[in-house]
């Protein structure tokens, strides 16, 4: 992602409801598990960072690019410049690697999926997220650098040939799909805008109420996993 992408990100995401929603979903997933050494791994300015170092993690931002760096070492949190195929990290060194909104920027995601599984000890923790169905491709993908969106099958696929069992897989962003299908048809570049307080409020409470609803196994507009690694090495 573009530096400048990067910066409007870390200035929106205390107060937008996607990257809200999305820290909530982050901490109810780690909420079971034991605090352990974790990596954010394409971390930008650190938003989900945060959210695993206030949980007790020992935890470091993995991020590729200059200005993601920038800002979070801003917020005071441990920094690792580095590319996400090829991670700096011994052997089995981590409890939790999360990854959200990361592969789908990847080319050689297999590799990527794969080193991950390098770096976690054995029934270590995989949290990811990517944009779901290529039938949303737009105009936002293009100038946030996706290189795809994923199906169900096929980050199953993926997290599966790199040696991980899946114990989840969800969708997010339900209810708002067809309002994003929608405006991705007339899209002319990021989505990443400040909105209106209101309109904002109003698309947190729909997402919000999303938590209570049996909707996770319909399409929405972000798939989210729960991987373990298993004893075997990637195949």
């Amino acid at each position: 992602m573009e530096g400048t992408e990067v910066r409007k990100l870390a200035a929106l995401e205390d107060t937008h409801w996607w990257y809200r929603e999305r820290r909530h979903l982050l901490a109810r997933a780690i909420k079971n598990l034991t605090p352990g050494r974790a990596l954010d791994v394409g971390a930008a300015g650190g938003g989900n960072t945060r959210v695993l170092k206030a949980a007790g993690w020992s935890v470091a931002a993995l991020e590729y690019g200059a200005d993601g760096a920038e800002v979070a070492r801003g917020r005071g949190l441990d920094v690792v410049r580095a590319d996400a195929t090829a991670l700096p990290l011994p052997d089995g060194s981590l409890d939790l690697v999360v990854a959200f909104d990361v592969l789908e920027h990847i080319l050689d995601h297999d590799a990527a999926v794969a080193d991950v599984h390098r770096v976690l000890r054995p029934g270590g923790t995989f949290l990811v997220a990517v944009p779901a169905d290529p039938r949303l491709w737009s105009e936002h993908d293009v100038a946030v650098d996706h290189v795809r969106r994923y199906t169900r099958v096929t980050l199953r696929d993926v997290l599966e040939r790199g040696g991980f069992e899946l114990e989840s897989l969800t969708s997010w962003n339900v209810l708002l799909r067809p309002v994003v299908a929608l405006r991705r048809r007339s899209s002319r570049g990021s989505d990443l805008d400040e909105l209106h307080p209101l309109v904002n409020a109003g698309l947190r409470a729909v997402v919000t109420a999303e938590r209570y609803l049996p909707v996770k196994g319909m399409p929405g507009v972000t798939l989210l996993a729960t991987a373990r690694r298993s004893s075997s090495p990637a195949r």
